[in-house]
């Protein structure tokens, strides 16, 4: 039988809540990494010119068993650092993915414009900005789920879209539920145009569940947007 995460357990994996600026975040460990690096390929060409250069007498004085340990070494150090240069070198030449369209400036009344699959195609888009894998279904027969997400680790979320102007109820986020246990998804997204109901945010509390209506999506929306500024 399979175990359903709550909300809190979830939660980590699947937000559609901007992150922190990484600009903002401690860098010492980026740099850190850097120093090891540089360091490392640093000692290991002043002991390679040193050993052709120099050819010092107390090498030829070593046992058999001990030159071969250093030969050893020698050639795991110049494989080692073969392999992490090439990899950040295909790193920095590979091609880069081109930055997301800027998202357009909208207010609730924007929303009630667009077609069903317009709005679809808007949500998927904030997903994608917070680094998602959206796939679009919202085809007939899918229980009313519009968007699949993929998070790191093969993890799986269901969004439905809710084009409304009447608030939405308790059963409707029931509903969802039963949809999230059909798919064996971790988690699940409401997002709607409309008001959401007490009595909804009441059902939904504790579980892998994820409720936006109109003005948190209009906020989510403006605080992805500032945040590629």
């Amino acid at each position: 039988m399979t175990v359903y995460r709550t909300y809190l357990e979830t939660e980590q994996w699947f937000s559609l809540q901007p992150a922190p600026d990484e600009r903002s975040r401690p860098r010492g460990v980026f740099a850190s990494g850097w120093l090891v690096i540089v360091g490392f390929t640093l000692l290991t060409l002043a002991w390679v010119v040193y050993h052709a250069l120099v050819q010092p007498y107390w090498l030829t004085q070593l046992p058999d068993w001990l030159k071969e340990f250093i030969q050893l070494l020698e050639t795991s150090a110049f494989l080692t650092l073969l392999a992490v240069w090439s990899v950040l070198g295909w790193q920095n030449l590979r091609p880069q993915t081109p930055p997301a369209p800027p998202l357009p400036t909208l207010d609730l009344e924007h929303f009630f414009t667009f077609s069903p699959g317009e709005f679809e195609r808007y949500v998927a888009g904030l997903f994608q900005r917070k680094g998602y894998v959206v796939k679009r279904r919202g085809r007939t027969g899918d229980m009313g789920v519009d968007l699949e997400l993929l998070a790191p680790g093969n993890r799986k979320a269901i969004v439905q879209c809710k084009r409304y102007q009447n608030t939405v109820g308790a059963e409707l986020v029931r509903e969802l539920y039963g949809t999230l246990m059909h798919e064996k998804a971790l988690h699940a997204f409401l997002i709607t145009t409309a008001e959401i109901s007490t009595a909804a945010r009441e059902w939904a509390q504790g579980k892998p569940i994820t409720l936006i209506d109109g003005v948190t999506l209009l906020e989510i929306a403006a605080a992805l947007q500032g945040g590629e500024e």
